[in-house]
């Protein structure tokens, strides 16, 4: 049982993982280096918990103590009171949800062994935008994906943004980070996997036809928005799909063809 420590006045140094949390590249930077995340709000620090991430401390205003009772009476991790003006001095915004951990991140597993009894990937390439990253992990969650690969310059998914607008699904879908891409397209091809790229291209097969094929294992590629995948990763695709778009739509942003995409072609069986 964790034992409360009213901290009031910064800067502290038990309180230094949550400072400056919005400084986006600082952040960036250093949360992968020294092993920690943030899980913001007791839904995601929950669900963190429950998917076996080991806490290094929480922060919690008072009226969240109660909240979390349960959860500091289950770990060991020390946990800081603060006020909610000292909260937002340490963190550089407004905690309105009033409780935040410190998170220890677990060692990537290799994709080989993720992929080995998946059914349905899902591959991001070059994501960096972080809500859309966490929307679309939060698709994957919810529409039957089993692993997520990110390419090396995809963005950071136990970024807090992240985690926070895939309401913590980052911490329940199995996911790892490729090392050498496209290249690495051959890992999928070796695993059984037939992979799709969602792509705009006059020689699409459309959505319908994808999911009407029926594969039992099949990846799902996605590029940026905007410039969507590159030539290389194209090259690399089984095959190419589209999703038929009306009054003068062009495309979906990728958090909402992911969703689609998810759907559409989820294991029926």
């Amino acid at each position: 049982m964790a034992e409360i420590t009213t901290v009031d006045a910064a800067p502290d140094p038990r309180l230094a993982d949550y400072t400056d949390l919005t400084d986006v590249e600082l952040r960036r930077r250093r949360e992968p280096a020294e092993g920690l995340f943030i899980a913001e709000g007791e839904k995601v620090i929950r669900r963190a918990v429950a998917a076996g991430y080991e806490m290094r401390s929480m922060l919690l205003t008072a009226k969240w103590t109660e909240v979390m009772r349960d959860v500091i009476d289950g770990t060991s991790a020390p946990v800081y009171e603060v006020a909610p003006d000292l909260a937002e001095r340490v963190t550089g915004y407004h905690v309105h949800r009033g409780a935040l951990a410190s998170m220890h991140r677990k060692p990537l597993p290799p994709p080989a062994g993720l992929l080995q009894k998946a059914r349905r990937a899902a591959v991001f390439e070059d994501m960096v935008d972080h809500a859309n990253l966490g929307a679309a992990f939060r698709n994957a969650a919810a529409l039957g994906v089993d692993a997520v690969l990110l390419t090396p310059r995809c963005a950071d998914p136990l970024y807090r943004r992240a985690v926070k607008v895939s309401m913590g699904a980052v911490l329940q879908v199995p996911w790892t980070r490729l090392d050498f891409w496209p290249g690495d397209a051959d890992l999928l091809r070796e695993a059984g996997f037939v992979t799709a790229a969602l792509c705009l291209d006059e020689k699409s097969i459309t959505l319908d036809e994808l999911a009407a094929q029926r594969h039992d294992r099949l990846a799902l590629l996605f590029g940026t928005e905007g410039d969507g995948l590159t030539a290389g990763a194209l090259a690399a695709a089984d095959l190419r799909v589209s999703i038929p778009m009306d009054a003068g739509v062009d495309s979906l942003n990728v958090a909402a063809t992911s969703a689609v995409a998810f759907y559409m072609t989820r294991p029926r069986d």
